[in-house]
This record gives C-alpha cells, sequence and structure tokens, in this order.
C-alpha cells in the first residue's frame, strides 16, 4: 500500500488538520503511516496532533498536561506535580507492574524462566481486545525520540503514540526529541514504537480507572510495546525500562550491549584527566549514590549502549537526557546537588508527593510532616488509613521527581557526544552483609563477566519480613534479559574479547557489617573505592591478588582516605573490610552454580570459573588453615 492510501485511511476518520497532515507527510515513512493508522483506527481518540521538535509543539504539550489537570503548577516556577492511581496502598499505578508486564513470545521459541511472558498471539489478542476505544474522547499525541544523543552510531529511534500529555512532557524531560532524525531514515522501519493510553479517567486531578485491566506487553518480533490503563511512567514510558527490553533483544543479535548502568566520570585529586565508568547496582545497592558521588561528573544514571570502537575502547551513552529518580531520602545534607536543583526554579515534575500550599514534601527530606494537604490518595491528614486499615503515608514510597541532567551541577561535558565515552572500567554492585569485600577487581574480561553475572542482593526484613535472602541479578538486569542468559553471558564476553582495550571489571560491596549488624563502611567510603578503580585503570596503583580477585593494599587507601575524606583509615577497619572469608565465598559460588543450572547451554567458561575459583579457596584454607583469612597475608 502507497502512502497516499494510509493518508486517505487516516484522513477518513477527520482527526487530521492541514497543518498536521503535513507534519505526516514529510517524513516520507509508509511505515510509521501504517502503525498510526492501526493503532488510531484501534483506539478511537477524538482528534490526533504530530508533535515535532519545535519549541512551539514542545510548548502544547506541557500547557495542555496544566490544562487538562493531568499536572498542577507548584508555588516555584517551572515545577508541577502529577498523581497517579491509587485504591489503596496494596493495589494502585504508583510502581512498576511487574505482574503485568509480560514479553510477547511466538510458540516453540525461547521463555525466560526469570520473567514474565505470553504467548504472543494470546497476548496480542488479548490486550488489542482491552485497547479497543481506550482513547475515547482522548487527544492522541504522536511523538518522535531518539534514544541516546543526535547524529550518532549508537542512537535508536522511538515512535510515541499516548493520550497522555504527562507522559509526553516526561518524555520531553527525559528524551532527545527525534522528529528531524526519524527524516533520516529513508523509509527505513528501523526504529522501536510504543503505543500507550491512560484508559478511562476519573477524578481530578484524572487517573485511571480501570486498573484491573493494566497490562504492559512488550513485543520483540515487532519492536513494540502495548501498554494501556496506566500513568505511571515506569509502565506508561515505553522508552524506559520496556525500550531496554527491546534494545537487549536488539543488542544480543548484533555486535553491541543494553546495559541497565550508570555511566560516571571520575575525576581524581591531583591528576589532570577525566576517566569514564559504567555501573550496574540492583535496586536498593548504591547505584544513584555511586553516580551522584562528589566532586565527579554524571553522564547517566539508568540505561546506557555500549559499542567496539575504533580507538579499541569501548564507548558508552546515556540513551536518556534526564533522571525519574527516586525522591525518597533525597535531602540538602545527603544529596546536596540533586536537592538544590529540585528546590529552585527549573522545569521539573514531582509524582506522588505531598503537597500543601503548593509547596512539595516527601519522605525523608528532612523537614516537619505537615499535619494535612493533597497527596496521592487525594486529601491527606495525619493517620489517614486505607480501606485496609493500613496507614497511608504523607508522600509514596515510589514517589518520582523528572529533570534533565543538564540542570545538575555535576552534569559531565559529555553528555550528548555522539561518540560517546570511552570507558576505563565497569562496576557491578550488590548488597551483602558478610561476603564479598568492598572493592574487587577482576583477574580479567572473563572474570569480569562472571563478577556480574554473579551480583547477588540481599533482602532486608522492612522488605519483605525476611532478612538475608540473597536474590541473584545478573548485570542488575534480570527483570530485562529477554534472551536466553546463555546467549547474553556469551555476547558479553565476545564483546569484550574483541576490544583491544577492554573495560577493567569491578565488584563493590558497600553493605558489609559486624557481628552486631553494624555497617563497616561510611556512607562516603565508596569514593575511596571508586578511586582506587580509577588508578588501578590507569596503573597508579599496585594491587594485592587473592583467590577471588585483586584488593587494594593497605596503603593506598589510606593515602586516599585522608586525601579524599580527611578521615583517618585503620588497619583494623582495612582487616575486618578486606579479609577473605572462604566459606562465605564457597556458599555464594554454589547459589551462583544452582541458579544458573536452570538454564541450557551456559557457556563453558562461566562454569570453569566456578570450578576455578572454589578449587583456589579450598586451597587457601589448606594452606592457611583458616576460614576467614587477612589481607595482611596476600602479596
Amino acid at each position: 500500500m502507497d502512502s497516499g492510501n494510509y493518508l486517505k485511511d487516516i484522513l477518513d476518520l477527520n482527526l487530521l488538520d492541514k497543518e498536521n497532515l503535513q507534519k505526516l507527510e514529510a517524513l516520507e515513512n509508509n511505515h510509521i503511516l501504517e502503525i498510526i493508522n492501526e493503532y488510531v483506527a484501534l483506539c478511537k481518540p477524538s482528534k490526533v496532533t504530530i508533535i515535532t521538535d519545535s519549541q512551539e509543539d514542545v510548548d502544547y504539550v506541557r500547557y495542555k498536561s496544566i490544562e487538562k489537570s493531568e499536572e498542577i503548577k507548584l508555588s516555584i516556577e517551572g515545577h508541577s506535580v502529577h498523581y497517579d492511581a491509587f485504591i489503596n496502598m496494596g493495589n494502585h499505578d504508583q510502581a512498576r507492574d511487574k505482574a503485568n508486564t509480560k514479553v510477547l513470545i511466538p510458540a516453540g521459541q525461547y521463555k525466560s524462566p526469570w520473567i514474565n511472558t505470553i504467548d504472543r498471539k494470546k497476548g496480542l489478542t488479548e490486550i488489542l481486545d482491552i485497547m479497543d476505544g481506550c482513547m475515547k474522547d482522548h487527544e492522541c499525541i504522536i511523538r518522535f525520540f531518539c534514544l541516546g544523543p543526535k547524529d550518532s552510531k549508537f542512537s535508536l529511534l522511538a515512535l510515541q503514540l499516548t493520550d497522555s500529555f504527562y507522559v509526553c512532557h516526561s518524555e520531553d524531560i527525559l528524551y532527545r526529541s527525534g522528529y528531524e532524525e526519524f527524516k533520516k531514515l529513508n523509509g527505513s522501519k528501523d526504529f522501536f514504537s510504543f503505543i500507550h493510553s491512560s484508559g478511562e479517567l476519573i477524578g481530578n486531578p484524572p487517573v485511571t480507572k480501570n486498573l484491573d485491566n493494566r497490562r504492559i506487553y512488550v513485543d520483540l518480533q515487532e519492536g513494540k510495546v502495548l501498554t494501556v490503563n496506566n500513568q505511571y511512567a515506569g509502565n506508561s514510558l515505553g522508552l524506559k525500562k520496556l525500550a531496554l527490553r527491546l534494545a537487549i533483544h536488539k543488542s544480543n543479535n548484533e555486535d553491541w550491549l543494553a546495559e541497565h548502568d550508570f555511566i560516571l566520570g571520575v575525576h581524581p585529586k591531583g591528576k589532570n584527566r577525566i576517566s569514564y565508568f559504567c555501573g550496574a547496582y540492583p535496586s536498593a545497592c548504591g547505584k544513584t549514590s555511586t553516580a551522584m558521588l562528589p566532586n565527579q561528573t554524571i553522564v547517566g544514571d539508568d540505561v546506557a549502549y555500549l559499542r567496539p570502537w575504533s580507538d579499541g575502547y569501548a564507548h558508552a551513552v546515556n540513551i536518556e537526557q534526564g533522571i525519574f529518580g527516586i525522591i525518597k531520602d533525597v535531602n540538602p545534607k545527603d544529596d546536596p546537588v540533586i536537592w538544590g536543583a529540585i528546590t529552585t526554579p527549573r522545569e521539573t515534575i514531582f509524582s506522588n508527593v505531598l503537597v500543601l500550599n503548593k509547596k512539595p514534601y516527601w519522605l525523608g527530606d528532612g523537614r516537619d510532616v505537615p499535619e494535612e494537604g493533597m497527596n496521592f490518595s487525594g486529601n491527606w491528614s495525619k493517620n489517614k488509613k486505607d480501606d485496609d486499615n493500613r496507614n497511608i503515608p504523607h508522600a509514596h514510597p515510589n514517589a518520582r521527581y523528572t529533570i534533565r541532567i543538564e540542570e545538575l551541577s555535576n552534569a559531565d561535558k559529555n553528555l550528548h557526544n555522539p561518540d560517546g565515552v570511552p570507558l576505563e572500567g565497569i562496576f557491578y554492585g550488590g548488597r551483602d552483609s558478610d561476603t564479598m569485600p568492598p572493592v574487587l577487581e577482576s583477574f580479567n574480561w572473563e572474570h569480569g563477566v562472571f563478577l556480574g553475572a554473579s551480583i547477588e542482593s540481599e533482602t532486608t526484613s522492612a522488605t519483605i519480613g525476611m532478612e538475608g535472602v540473597r536474590k541473584a541479578s545478573p548485570m542488575a538486569n534480570l527483570d530485562f534479559i529477554v534472551v536466553p542468559l546463555s546467549k547474553y553471558l556469551e555476547n558479553h564476553k565476545k564483546f569484550g574479547d574483541r576490544l583491544e582495550h577492554p573495560p577493567k571489571v569491578f565488584a563493590t560491596n558497600y553493605f558489609l557489617k559486624n557481628d552486631k549488624g553494624e555497617y563497616l563502611n561510611g556512607m562516603l567510603d565508596k569514593l575511596c573505592w571508586i578511586l582506587w578503580a580509577e588508578g588501578r585503570a590507569h596503573g597508579d596503583f599496585e594491587a594485592l591478588k587473592t583467590p577471588i580477585g585483586y584488593i587494594p593494599k593497605f596503603e593506598d587507601l589510606k593515602m586516599l582516605f585522608d586525601q579524599n575524606l580527611d578521615k583517618s583509615y585503620t588497619k583494623e577497619n582495612y582487616e575486618r573490610q578486606f579479609s577473605i572469608r572462604v566459606s562465605k565465598l564457597l556458599n555464594k559460588l554454589n547459589r551462583i552454580e544452582k541458579m544458573y543450572k536452570k538454564e541450557e547451554n551456559i557457556p563453558q567458561f562461566f562454569w570453569s570459573t566456578i570450578d576455578t575459583l572454589k578449587a583456589k579457596l579450598n586451597q587457601l584454607v589448606s594452606e592457611k588453615g583458616e576460614d576467614i583469612i587477612s589481607p595482611f597475608q596476600f602479596k
């Protein structure tokens, strides 16, 4: 079918005016028209508006979001608040909906045991039925975005159809506009597409009514995401973690990596250099605090694309230009950069916080909590309970702020560099109270892939009622890996093997405790672990070789603590933190081995690494006659 027929079908619906028609025609892309045609006919909006890169179009989105009360203005210029649907503390639209997020898998193809899947034919039938008429009486906004810097070999393009102006406004902050980039496709279908509807709305501010019919379905075959009956950005902004799933599928069938990584610029004192590192950490394991270390710079906090580059290094870009950050516990003492940005005039969206007199409040902000106000549950007052008699906090624990990285004082100069940044290293961090040392360098790239694959996050009693349960999350990416783990690990190995200068790999652990349950690390000690790793990447420090990897020498850490934290670092601290705990490490290896045996065709290097590490640890115990070996016993 030619473009004229596609446009005729859209025009027959009487939804496009002449100006918007011209915006579509200028793209000269039948694949875009086909998608718009299909989903406009299905969702049945009352109007279709095409948004380009122009400031006028972007301003229209922001204006309409306020006009329709999807966002409410706050007292500080540029600030607004958005609320998502709430029924009770156990049923709301204010967090990622894992139960209803599913990957569509054609019959007979690989189904991951780690994520929710559904037969593709069955899933499409279900969600297309739910989406039939879902945009009734709504305006459908059609957007074009670039995942990554413009004019870059890294970047992928994203087509968005939505009936939420809040979603559009969020995307304008979080992503780079891409209408002009789409023109460069020359008619190609090499782009992702995302179709979203908030569905029927109720209340003022308007929120999704039919949460029971919330669905978030990822179609790998078509490079498409369908999501309906939600407004929370983690479910409705397909360009975020939903796009990560599509990119992981694409990258693992090509020659690059799509990772759940921050990108950090490290600036060592007294050195005229900047070194870039990626880092992958499961939730509550120190990802944001590492990305925002004092006196360092941030390129990205969430998702990175990595490609081999002509200089022999891996280069990385942040696919986003903004931050959709958890606001809980952001306060002026611990987070001065973020606090400064979100409490001064600039474009910022708060979600699901308490508002009183047009001023936002959130959990852990260090201020006195008002007795009343408006929050995600409506009119709120102290001791308010839901219909299950559970207390409703003044702000949701997953309340968020949305802001451009450029608005932060520590934004890195290479944020928009189309060539990305060359990586000196990769950090993999978990939450572990009794096993891994604070920082450990891999023997080589292959061992580094194993370190990433063996990340564990230890739960606390506050989360599931049982402390000390360890959940493995390869590269902090398990929820999003839509290809076999065997393929994912093999592709990581091949990626580094083809590089002349593969990144050094480091495991970090900020959560070691003593027998009394007290942390052995201070909040900012991680700065010294990261600076040691940066020095290792440039050959500034020697290291001690242990059976599980290289660890720092005491003298180097003592210097780093004195120079960067003005803090005394003792031999006692060093010994408690960097002793090799053999039995604990062997238990960890056994857990990892058991997990990976659930997958077929795990590459041989993975099993060889486990066998080698076990043998070295057992040999160490045999030689030393002790289960916990002091770092001073290594050379």
